[in-house]
């Protein structure tokens, strides 16, 4: 069984004949340590990830597909700045730009209007499609499917950054929600584009919580959010893909929110609660993740990565689509040592 059939067969609930992993790694001392490629080096580092992947036998690689032309290219977004991520700092970024003044100028924000729908539709569907065949043709060692990024929550994060996206909801709630929907039928072109390619999933990425929970209240998410998932969704699914869900932070008291939409699998991270998942929805879900946390690889002893670990395997081993993951990131603060260590008690335990 390769790689990318056994991550198939794991989305698909079916047999395999070890649990397959994904990991989010930009840890690169581990990098270099499993393939030999120095991820800076300007000829070889380009292919390092995919190359990580190989050699630590990650069957999964997550990827989202974007959109033709960006959308900063096309009309207004907010820029945050960035903090120091990466090892050399080199995505530190100082730079920041707010065009959206006032919750006003926010809740009078039509996303149609402003960035405008692809003329040309199928374009947009062979661009979709070549980027299916770029992560599938001639790549046998692990999946990386199409999606999006930017879906509902993330799209107003990135357009009117945090503080006038929290205060023109505050301030009108029901009035944003005319906002949603122009996120809606902007976003819908996309969906409905990659519904029509030969991809067999589809990882939609939204980040609908933060680390504690809810950012707003879950009514709200109920009113103005999920039937727009839905929506969304609904092409995907008529077309036979199996959906993925990521987000990050600790969506716990929205999962069966995100059944009922019809998710075929869910990527969080540890803050969500991995074994209420296992056991409600094991056997009808693709899950991603684990009792594994970031915080453990980094400050942790070896005795508390093995019982994290373990504790993982022991929940998710019956879930025919348990996939092993760090589920908030391998960063570059991780010690070698520790991230070796992890990786080799995955190779252990991870047989059927």
């Amino acid at each position: 069984m390769t790689g990318k059939e056994r991550a198939l067969a794991a989305i698909n609930l079916e047999p395999t004949d070890r649990i397959p992993q994904t990991e989010y790694c930009s840890n690169w001392a581990l990098i270099e340590a499993v393939t030999g490629i120095d991820p800076r080096d300007p000829a070889l580092g380009p292919n390092a990830y995919g190359e990580f992947h190989r050699g630590a036998g990650l069957e999964f690689m997550w990827s989202t597909a974007g959109e033709p032309i960006n959308r900063r290219e096309r009309g207004r977004t907010s820029d945050m700045g960035h903090a120091e991520f990466l090892e050399d700092g080199s995505d530190k970024r100082e730079t920041v730009s707010l065009p959206f003044k006032t919750p006003e100028e926010v809740l009078e924000f039509d996303a149609v209007e402003e960035y405008g729908l692809y003329e040309d539709e199928e374009a947009l569907v062979e661009f979709y499609e070549q980027a299916h065949h770029n992560g599938w043709d001639g790549n046998e060692d692990y999946y990386r499917p199409i999606g999006y990024y930017f879906t509902m929550v993330s799209a107003c994060i990135e357009t009117f950054g945090w503080d006038m996206f929290l205060t023109a909801v505050g301030t009108d709630p029901d009035g944003f929600d005319k906002v949603l929907q122009s996120i809606l039928e902007l976003n819908m072109q996309l969906f409905e584009a990659q519904a029509k390619t030969s991809a067999p999933c589809f990882l939609c990425h939204d980040d609908m919580v933060w680390s504690e929970g809810a950012i707003f209240h879950p009514d709200w998410y109920r009113k103005y959010i999920f039937p727009k998932y839905k929506q969304l969704w609904a092409p995907l699914k008529d077309a036979g893909k199996k959906l993925l869900f990521c987000s990050d932070g600790d969506f716990t008291e929205f999962v069966d929110d995100f059944v009922d939409c019809g998710v075929d699998g869910l990527i969080f991270e540890p803050m969500t609660d991995f074994e209420m998942v296992c056991e409600k929805y094991g056997d009808r879900l693709s899950i991603f993740g684990g009792k594994v946390d970031c915080r453990t690889l980094t400050f942790g002893t070896k005795e508390q990565i093995r019982a994290e670990v373990e504790a993982s395997y022991a929940i998710g081993r019956d879930c025919p689509g348990f996939f092993m993951a760090v589920g908030n990131h391998i960063p570059s603060n991780v010690p070698l040592e520790n991230g070796l260590y992890y990786l080799e008690l995955c190779e252990k335990l991870r047989k059927r």
